[in-house]
This record gives structure tokens, C-alpha cells and sequence, in this order.
């Protein structure tokens, strides 16, 4: 299996239990790898025999602009839209974290990761 990867993907959004983080926003970095066959794109060079990372990019933005209050919500719901738009791609990994969280403390930031395959 071939995969596609995207990493440090940087987004501002309004994720979060506190009232406050929907509110004001804060910095978010989504790191995504999806599995396909890509072994036509390999002989091709056509765009249309690959996974366009131009849609996994948008799928991860227009999914990051619906507020969650949970990070594993919305790295389901963009898991979801790829397995919904793409029909090349057979499993993906994705990892949502949050910079700076609001936790009392000096972290970088707290990440949930998610692995999900076709059914």
C-alpha cells in the first residue's frame, strides 16, 4: 500500500469545551495520512489516477471550521468526508492537535490521533 501524506497543516479555529476557546480561537496543527493504490498515478502521471492533495487539504479545512467540542469529533468528521469524497483512498490516519492548550500549564500542545479504514 502507497500513502499520502500532509503534515503540519496550520488552521485557526474554534474547538473546545470552554466557552471562551469557541469564542477567541485558538492555533491548530492537523498532520493526515492516507493509504491508497497508487500504483496507475505511479505509470500515468494523471492527476485523476491519485488522491488530489488539494481535496484531502480542503476536506481538513472546511471540517476544521465547524466548531467541536471534542478533538476526536472533528477528526472523525474530516475522517468521515475523505471516505465520503475519495473513493481511492482505502484508510487514513489523521492527527488533530491543539497549540498552546488552555490547560494551566506550559504545554505545546495536546494532539488526538484517529485511524480509520473503509469499511
Amino acid at each position: 500500500m502507497s500513502y499520502i501524506t500532509l503534515e503540519n497543516i496550520r488552521i485557526y479555529a474554534y474547538h473546545g469545551c470552554l466557552q471562551e476557546e469557541t469564542k477567541i480561537g485558538s492555533d491548530y496543527r492537523v498532520d493526515l495520512r492516507v493509504s491508497a493504490n497508487l500504483d496507475q498515478a505511479s505509470r500515468s502521471d494523471n492527476l485523476e489516477d491519485t488522491v488530489d492533495y488539494v481535496a484531502l487539504q480542503s476536506i481538513v479545512r472546511e471540517q476544521m471550521a465547524i466548531p467541536s467540542k471534542l478533538l476526536e469529533h472533528v477528526a472523525q468528521r474530516i475522517m468521515d468526508q475523505i471516505f465520503l469524497q475519495l473513493s481511492m483512498v482505502d484508510a487514513v490516519h489523521i492527527t488533530v492537535a491543539k497549540c498552546n492548550p488552555p490547560i494551566g500549564g506550559d504545554v505545546a500542545s495536546v494532539s488526538v490521533c484517529l485511524n480509520g479504514k473503509r469499511a
